[in-house]
């Protein structure tokens, strides 16, 4: 099965940037998605923004939209969340899961991954 490992946060200014990796290994059906979601302290977790892996469709949160850019290296099976224009409410713990659905549906919440990776820490000051 998929085994997905994030990376690439740290502690950055309020305005700065930051790009994390979600990589892949194990099989990978051609027409999954993987999906960001964060969670921040005390808050549930929420939906970030996710990618069609073959055809690189994509759906963000209002929160993020024109900030944040997902994107995918196919050869490296890495999926790339670039975060421009920082804001100390971005600060979180980032994860990413794979799913088959529409990149839409995913943005509902409505699925229980089960299990979540360790994720990586994004920490926006002012």
């Amino acid at each position: 099965q998929v085994q997905l490992v994030e990376s690439g946060g740290g502690l950055v200014q309020a305005g700065g940037s930051l790009r994390l990796s979600c990589a892949a290994s194990g099989r990978t059906l051609s027409s999954a998605a993987i999906g960001w979601f964060r969670q921040a302290p005390g808050k549930e977790r929420e939906f970030v923004a996710a990618i069609k892996l073959s055809s690189s469709s994509t759906y963000y949160a209002d929160s993020v939209k024109g900030r944040f850019t997902i994107s995918r290296d196919n050869a490296k099976n890495t999926v790339y969340l670039q975060m421009n224009s920082l804001k100390p409410e971005d600060t979180a713990i980032y994860y990413c899961q794979p799913d088959n659905r529409p990149v839409f549906l995913i943005a509902t919440m409505t699925r229980d991954f089960g299990s979540w990776g360790q994720g990586t820490q994004v920490t926006v000051s002012s």
